[in-house]
Protein backbone atom coordinates (compact mmCIF):
# COMPACT_ATOMS: atom_id res chain seq x y z
CA UNK A 1 0.00 0.00 0.00
CA UNK A 2 1.01 3.32 -0.77
CA UNK A 3 2.03 6.01 1.65
CA UNK A 4 -0.62 7.84 0.10
CA UNK A 5 -3.54 4.96 0.74
CA UNK A 6 -2.09 4.97 4.30
CA UNK A 7 -2.44 8.57 5.00
CA UNK A 8 -5.82 8.68 3.21
CA UNK A 9 -7.23 5.85 5.32
CA UNK A 10 -5.87 7.17 8.49
CA UNK A 11 -6.80 10.61 8.10
CA UNK A 12 -10.76 10.93 8.97
CA UNK A 13 -10.16 8.71 12.42
CA UNK A 14 -6.60 10.99 13.57
CA UNK A 15 -8.72 14.20 12.60
CA UNK A 16 -11.98 13.02 14.95
CA UNK A 17 -9.26 12.04 17.68
CA UNK A 18 -7.52 14.82 17.70
CA UNK A 19 -11.00 16.89 17.93
CA UNK A 20 -11.66 14.93 20.53
CA UNK A 21 -8.92 15.15 22.24
CA UNK A 22 -9.01 18.84 22.09
CA UNK A 23 -12.21 19.32 23.60
CA UNK A 24 -11.46 17.21 26.52
CA UNK A 25 -8.39 19.60 27.32
CA UNK A 26 -10.91 22.81 26.81
CA UNK A 27 -13.37 20.53 29.28
CA UNK A 28 -16.28 21.02 26.02
CA UNK A 29 -18.91 18.53 26.03
CA UNK A 30 -17.87 16.97 22.54
CA UNK A 31 -21.39 14.76 22.26
CA UNK A 32 -23.99 17.50 23.41
CA UNK A 33 -22.10 19.90 20.97
CA UNK A 34 -22.37 17.23 18.44
CA UNK A 35 -25.90 16.68 19.27
CA UNK A 36 -26.91 20.15 19.46
CA UNK A 37 -25.11 20.82 16.18
CA UNK A 38 -26.93 17.99 14.38
CA UNK A 39 -30.49 19.71 15.68
CA UNK A 40 -29.23 23.12 14.06
CA UNK A 41 -28.03 21.65 10.91
CA UNK A 42 -31.79 19.24 10.61
CA UNK A 43 -33.49 23.06 11.19
CA UNK A 44 -31.47 24.62 8.68
CA UNK A 45 -32.27 21.87 6.39
CA UNK A 46 -36.02 22.07 6.86
CA UNK A 47 -35.44 25.59 6.63
CA UNK A 48 -34.41 25.38 2.91
CA UNK A 49 -37.01 23.12 1.66
CA UNK A 50 -39.40 25.72 0.39
CA UNK A 51 -36.34 27.27 -1.56
CA UNK A 52 -35.47 24.23 -3.09
CA UNK A 53 -38.94 23.31 -3.97
CA UNK A 54 -39.53 26.75 -5.42
CA UNK A 55 -35.40 26.23 -7.69
CA UNK A 56 -37.00 22.68 -8.85
CA UNK A 57 -40.62 24.13 -10.13
CA UNK A 58 -38.84 27.25 -11.76
CA UNK A 59 -36.05 24.60 -13.76
CA UNK A 60 -39.41 22.09 -14.48
CA UNK A 61 -40.95 24.95 -16.11
CA UNK A 62 -38.05 26.35 -17.95
CA UNK A 63 -37.21 22.99 -19.46
CA UNK A 64 -41.06 21.89 -20.27
CA UNK A 65 -42.17 25.16 -21.55
CA UNK A 66 -39.77 24.95 -24.72
CA UNK A 67 -37.67 27.93 -23.55
CA UNK A 68 -34.45 25.93 -23.94
CA UNK A 69 -34.63 24.43 -27.09
CA UNK A 70 -36.02 28.46 -28.41
CA UNK A 71 -32.37 29.86 -26.57
CA UNK A 72 -30.92 27.18 -28.28
CA UNK A 73 -32.28 27.61 -31.85
CA UNK A 74 -31.58 31.68 -31.43
CA UNK A 75 -28.07 30.90 -30.14
CA UNK A 76 -27.00 28.33 -33.10
CA UNK A 77 -25.88 30.54 -35.94
CA UNK A 78 -23.66 32.63 -33.22
CA UNK A 79 -22.21 28.97 -31.90
CA UNK A 80 -21.44 27.97 -35.75
CA UNK A 81 -19.48 31.40 -36.26
CA UNK A 82 -17.61 30.79 -33.12
CA UNK A 83 -17.00 26.89 -33.66
CA UNK A 84 -18.69 26.03 -30.21
CA UNK A 85 -20.90 22.69 -30.47
CA UNK A 86 -24.68 23.65 -29.84
CA UNK A 87 -25.14 20.20 -27.57
CA UNK A 88 -23.17 21.84 -24.73
CA UNK A 89 -25.31 25.05 -24.68
CA UNK A 90 -28.00 23.55 -22.21
CA UNK A 91 -25.41 22.17 -19.99
CA UNK A 92 -24.22 26.10 -20.22
CA UNK A 93 -27.19 27.44 -19.04
CA UNK A 94 -28.50 25.06 -17.07
CA UNK A 95 -25.15 24.53 -15.03
CA UNK A 96 -25.71 28.16 -12.64
CA UNK A 97 -29.30 26.76 -12.09
CA UNK A 98 -29.18 22.86 -10.49
CA UNK A 99 -26.07 20.99 -10.10
CA UNK A 100 -28.06 18.29 -10.41
CA UNK A 101 -29.65 19.00 -13.60
CA UNK A 102 -26.04 20.06 -15.09
CA UNK A 103 -24.84 16.52 -14.21
CA UNK A 104 -27.26 14.88 -15.71
CA UNK A 105 -26.91 16.56 -18.59
CA UNK A 106 -23.03 16.19 -17.94
CA UNK A 107 -23.88 12.26 -17.96
CA UNK A 108 -26.12 12.60 -21.10
CA UNK A 109 -22.99 14.13 -22.98
CA UNK A 110 -20.50 11.78 -21.94
CA UNK A 111 -22.71 8.93 -22.46
CA UNK A 112 -23.66 9.91 -25.93
CA UNK A 113 -20.90 11.25 -27.52
CA UNK A 114 -17.92 9.24 -25.05
CA UNK A 115 -15.76 10.89 -22.52
CA UNK A 116 -12.77 11.11 -24.67
CA UNK A 117 -14.42 13.20 -27.79
CA UNK A 118 -14.55 17.05 -27.66
CA UNK A 119 -17.61 17.46 -26.26
CA UNK A 120 -17.18 15.17 -23.38
CA UNK A 121 -14.49 16.65 -22.02
CA UNK A 122 -15.75 20.13 -22.81
CA UNK A 123 -18.80 19.22 -20.71
CA UNK A 124 -16.67 17.54 -17.91
CA UNK A 125 -14.23 21.17 -18.06
CA UNK A 126 -17.03 22.91 -17.90
CA UNK A 127 -18.73 20.93 -14.94
CA UNK A 128 -15.92 21.88 -12.51
CA UNK A 129 -15.31 25.57 -13.83
CA UNK A 130 -18.88 26.91 -13.09
CA UNK A 131 -21.06 26.74 -10.16
CA UNK A 132 -24.74 27.00 -9.35
CA UNK A 133 -25.33 30.15 -9.03
CA UNK A 134 -28.83 30.93 -8.99
CA UNK A 135 -28.92 27.72 -6.25
CA UNK A 136 -26.57 28.73 -4.15
CA UNK A 137 -28.24 32.32 -3.95
CA UNK A 138 -31.86 31.00 -3.27
CA UNK A 139 -30.73 28.83 -1.25
CA UNK A 140 -28.29 29.99 1.06
CA UNK A 141 -29.27 33.52 0.88
CA UNK A 142 -33.04 32.57 1.81
CA UNK A 143 -31.47 30.58 4.81
CA UNK A 144 -29.61 33.48 6.29
CA UNK A 145 -32.85 36.04 5.29
CA UNK A 146 -30.65 38.24 2.77
CA UNK A 147 -33.02 39.66 0.59
CA UNK A 148 -30.49 41.62 -1.19
CA UNK A 149 -28.47 39.67 -3.52
CA UNK A 150 -28.18 42.10 -6.84
CA UNK A 151 -24.24 42.33 -6.68
CA UNK A 152 -24.05 38.78 -6.16
CA UNK A 153 -26.07 37.70 -8.38
CA UNK A 154 -24.12 40.05 -10.86
CA UNK A 155 -20.45 38.54 -10.23
CA UNK A 156 -21.77 34.80 -9.62
CA UNK A 157 -23.10 34.97 -13.39
CA UNK A 158 -19.94 36.75 -14.39
CA UNK A 159 -17.86 34.12 -12.99
CA UNK A 160 -19.82 31.22 -14.59
CA UNK A 161 -19.12 32.90 -17.66
CA UNK A 162 -15.78 33.42 -17.40
CA UNK A 163 -15.89 29.16 -16.28
CA UNK A 164 -17.84 28.68 -19.83
CA UNK A 165 -15.62 31.18 -21.59
CA UNK A 166 -12.32 29.61 -20.31
CA UNK A 167 -13.33 25.99 -20.45
CA UNK A 168 -14.20 26.04 -24.60
CA UNK A 169 -11.25 27.79 -24.93
CA UNK A 170 -8.64 25.35 -22.80
CA UNK A 171 -10.70 22.65 -24.40
CA UNK A 172 -10.08 23.78 -27.35
CA UNK A 173 -6.49 24.50 -27.48
CA UNK A 174 -5.78 21.37 -25.17
CA UNK A 175 -7.55 18.50 -26.89
CA UNK A 176 -8.41 20.72 -30.59
CA UNK A 177 -12.34 19.74 -32.14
Amino acid sequence: MSWMSTVSLWILPVLLLIILLHASVKRVPAYDSFVEGGKDGFQLAVSLIPYLVGMMVAISVFRASGAMELLLEALKPFLILIGVPADIVPLAVIRPISGAGALGMTTDLIREHGPDSFIGRLASTMQGSTDTTLYVLTVYFGAAGIKYMGDALKVGLLADAAGIAASIVIVTIVFGM
